[in-house]
């Protein structure tokens, strides 16, 4: 099958080109300058769903704190998530921790570079492993991400959506053919830097490409119909109410489940808004929440962020104790705190509630919201 895709092209012609083109252009990123195994993972688990550029500074300041696998391992998952905060699906940090132990524990603070011993660790897919493997340990595995399918749909003028089984399988093969043997740190990242410098979503630059006499979607004119992707997911709005509780100089905090969206990071006690009047329902849900009686003092802030296919709409409003109890009685999550507020910055967040404090930082609050508001600023 692949003599027949390739039967218009050497394989030369599209291997080569690719790797004078990397060597000239690569990118100077921290983990290139060593190719250690640990940092080529912990990039590779930062830079899923998140921008290079960001992924760099997190990827500097994470080392930073945690030079080693061991490092991680002896963390405290909540230092390991406040480091993770804002890079979004904690889940990743969460089994980054796991994993770590494990190779503290049983390989000797090793990350391993064989692939199949990289998928017995927690967090770690088939792509990522392929990543480890042929980056940090140059061994001849394919590494297919959605920048190098788009790479291959366009070279090969796919005109199948490429999440089908059966695209995704020409892919694979197509991907696996061309590998040069021995080139693969070189040849995979060459890819995937083209896939997301040159060969870009939307106003690609073929020009610039390396691969562009041998392009079939360019000779063909259907770059920008190529991939070919299915029908996206609907996008959910869903709207949620959330009180800053103060007592004092203090302000209540709760942790999320650990099975839950988020698990394990601390958020204002809320919920989502139903029909009624949002003052109304952000007192109803934290009585329902913590049994804690609180009255809304004044609304803080709306905040909009987004979690896989949903929409979240946030508002906050600054609330107060009613009383003196402030035993909350917990039915949605696993533990509280009573903070004062420049401790906050000690525990970490999920969007949501991150964006509440950043504008609490940033405003001047009314004279009813400055003692909640003094040590933020």
């Amino acid at each position: 099958m692949m003599e027949e895709e390739l039967s218009t092209v050497a394989k030369s012609d599209i291997v080569q080109p690719l790797l004078l083109w990397f060597l000239r252009t690569a990118r100077d990123l921290p983990w290139r300058r060593t190719y250690d195994p640990y940092h080529v993972w912990i990039s590779e688990i930062m830079l899923q769903q998140t921008q290079m550029d960001r992924g760099v500074v997190y990827f500097k300041r994470w080392i930073d704190r945690f030079p080693s696998v061991r490092a991680v391992a002896e963390a405290d998952q909540q230092e390991i998530l406040k480091y993770w905060e804002g890079l979004g699906y904690y889940a990743r940090a969460r089994n980054l921790h796991k994993a770590a132990k494990v190779i503290a524990g049983e390989l000797g603070d090793q990350v391993p570079c064989d692939y199949k011993q990289l998928l017995t660790l927690p967090g770690v897919g088939p792509y990522t492993a392929a990543a480890i493997a042929s980056v940090a340990g140059n061994h001849d595995v394919a590494v297919i991400d959605a920048n190098v399918t788009r790479v291959y749909a366009r070279l090969f003028d796919l005109d199948m959506p490429v999440k089908d089984s059966q695209t995704r399988k020409r892919i694979i093969d197509m991907a696996e053919y061309l590998l040069p043997h021995g080139r693969a740190r070189h040849y995979n990242q060459a890819l995937m830097d083209l896939g997301g410098l040159v060969c870009l979503p939307k106003n690609p630059r073929c020009l610039d490409c390396p691969l562009e006499y041998v392009c079939r979607a360019r000779q063909a004119g259907t770059v920008a119909e190529r991939p070919v992707i299915g029908p996206g997911k609907k996008i959910v709005t869903v709207n949620r109410v959330a009180g800053v509780i103060r007592h004092g100089e203090r302000i209540f905090i709760q942790q999320r489940r650990p099975e839950a969206v988020w698990g394990g990071l601390w958020e204002f006690p809320g919920g989502e808004l139903q029909n009624g009047a949002a003052e109304i329902e952000v007192v109803r849900h934290i009585l329902a929440e913590t049994g804690l009686g609180v009255r809304v003092v004044s609304p803080i802030t709306t905040v909009t962020h987004h979690y896989t296919r949903y929409k979240i709409i946030l508002l906050a409003f600054c609330c107060e104790l009613l009383g003196r109890n402030t035993q909350a009685v917990l039915r949605s999550a696993v533990d509280f705190r009573w903070a004062v507020s420049a401790e906050l910055k000690h525990y970490a967040f999920p969007a949501g509630p991150r964006k509440i404090l950043e504008h609490m930082k940033t405003t001047s609050p009314s004279q009813s919201e400055l003692q909640l508001f003094q040590d933020f600023r």
